[in-house]
């Protein structure tokens, strides 16, 4: 009897939609949420580590069966993963996990946590301290989509490339940088910038960080004791000055770009712009100072053009770069930080003529030249095309993200007001004058949110605001971070 009673219950009926695939069960799901509870079951099992890097996710398929679902909730769950970066689907590979979310770390509750950031003037560790901090959501600028970086595509490169490498390729090469990636770059940058420029004026540096390194000494030995920089402007560039001996005398910006009549009253030789996407105003600078600025180097100024994000444009036509209209008079910077990755360690500088020798001496003693491999497998990419099409890939994404930060601000920051939002990977944000910036960037940091304060990058008064990125978080996480901002807002107001 017992076994007959033992098979009449296995096939009594279907057994309860289920699978052993990280032990789902749809039965959890609510009523016409079935998507938002497969990506979110997903989600923290990547955020746990059950499924880790190069985890293969079941086919959909397969999947939807044994969750007896339609194939459509898998595929949105699916879609939704790739879409914050965590999945990626390589066709006959399936959907595999390339990259896992921040880690939970429970707010601090109201209480700002020790060894604040915001506390005092701002050292040159400051940034250091802020990404050590703990937070569960990290809203600060300059923080490209690391999760999105093209592996795939990347590896394929640097295969293409190791196949036709030479021997003598691995040797000491040009301290300017690789031959074929000067000539990639100058061409990227004729198609993408309106820059014309030959292979051989372009200097390859460890980013904008390495480029302004090399021209510390060199400037003061050309006379310039001082560099005007933008205010609003980045803290960490005037960091990198001072920490040449430099002064950095500030220019206000208006919505036209900066005031070229406070930038003669100065005195200041030389002037750091960032003409197409003011850091961190997001304000072009307009085709009359753009003109005026070109007469103020005529009267021997020297202008070190930052282009540091201005691929990433949503809303507005492009705008070329300075360089395009001057060359004598000005150093052009650039890299692949905010495209790809920061950790690729790879820019270009465009000298004047009559720097380039003294560059290239110090670039030589520097680090004798960037790595050779990563050079050339960049220049694969942008000979290919790959690179361009992460672009577009990108521009896609930070537009959803972008107008998820703008709709929470409109929610939760009521009579706040955006700048900037037509480019670029951040917004800022100002609001009334009642709560110091630094006092709300130390109470969302308490409630788990990591932005900077604008007050870090000014010299001169201004209203208080937040800098925040939006480009490396998917919306909801990017919505809940503007949130938990608002409600530190209310408590100190």
């Amino acid at each position: 009897m017992g076994a007959v009673s033992e098979r009449n219950t296995a096939t009594s009926g279907p057994a309860a939609p289920g699978s052993d695939f990280l032990q789902l069960r749809p039965d959890d799901a609510p009523t016409g949420g079935k998507a938002d509870w497969l990506a979110q079951r997903l989600r923290q099992a990547i955020t746990d580590r059950r499924l880790t890097v190069g985890s293969r996710l079941p086919a959909t398929r397969v999947l939807a069966a044994e969750l007896r679902v339609s194939r459509g909730v898998v595929t949105e769950a699916y879609r939704r993963l790739a879409e914050d970066g965590h999945v990626e689907g390589r066709r006959r590979g399936g959907t595999v996990v390339v990259a896992t979310p921040p880690a939970h770390v429970p707010p601090a509750g109201d209480t700002p946590p020790p060894h604040s950031p915001f506390t005092g003037e701002p050292g040159a560790d400051v940034f250091d301290a802020l990404r050590a901090a703990d937070a569960r959501i990290d809203l600060t600028p300059g923080r490209p989509d690391l999760s999105a970086f093209p592996r795939t595509a990347w590896l394929r490169a640097e295969r293409a490339v190791l196949a036709e490498l030479s021997a003598t390729d691995l040797g000491y090469g040009d301290p300017r940088g690789a031959p074929r990636l000067r000539r990639a770059v100058a061409d990227w940058l004729a198609r993408s910038r309106g820059v014309r420029v030959e292979p051989d004026g372009i200097l390859i540096v460890a980013g904008t960080a390495q480029a302004l390194t090399l021209l510390n000494p060199l400037l003061p030995a050309d006379g310039i004791r001082a560099v005007a920089v933008e205010d609003p402007g980045s803290l960490g560039t005037r960091q990198h000055l001072r920490n040449g001996g430099l002064s950095t005398p500030p220019v206000p910006v208006d919505a036209h770009g900066i005031r070229v009549d406070a930038l003669r009253a100065t005195g200041a030789d030389a002037v750091l712009l960032t003409p197409a996407h003011q850091f961190p105003t997001g304000v072009v600078t307009s085709g009359e100072r753009r003109r005026e600025l070109l007469r103020w180097a005529a009267d021997g100024g020297l202008i070190l053009e930052d282009d540091y994000d201005a691929e990433h444009r949503y809303d507005r036509p492009p705008v070329p770069a300075l360089r395009s209209q001057l060359t004598d008079r000005l150093c052009y910077m650039g890299s692949v930080s905010k495209l790809l990755a920061p950790a690729l360690r790879i820019g270009w500088l465009l000298p004047p003529p009559r720097h380039l020798r003294a560059l290239t001496d110090a670039k030589r003693f520097a680090d004798l030249g960037n790595a050779a491999l990563p050079q050339l497998v960049l220049a694969q990419l942008m000979e290919s095309g790959q690179l361009e099409r992460h672009l577009r890939l990108l521009r896609a994404r930070h537009v959803r993200r972008r107008d998820a930060m703008i709709e929470a601000v409109r929610l939760h920051l009521p009579g706040a007001v955006v700048h900037g939002a037509a480019a670029g990977l951040h917004l800022t944000v100002t609001y009334a004058p009642d709560v110091p910036d630094t006092d709300l960037a130390t109470a969302a940091l308490a409630h788990g949110v990591k932005c900077h304060p604008l007050s870090w990058h000014r010299q001169l008064p201004g209203r208080p605001g937040l800098v925040l990125g939006y480009a490396a978080d998917p919306p909801g996480t990017i919505t809940e971070g503007v949130a938990l901002l608002g409600r530190a807002l209310r408590e100190l107001s």
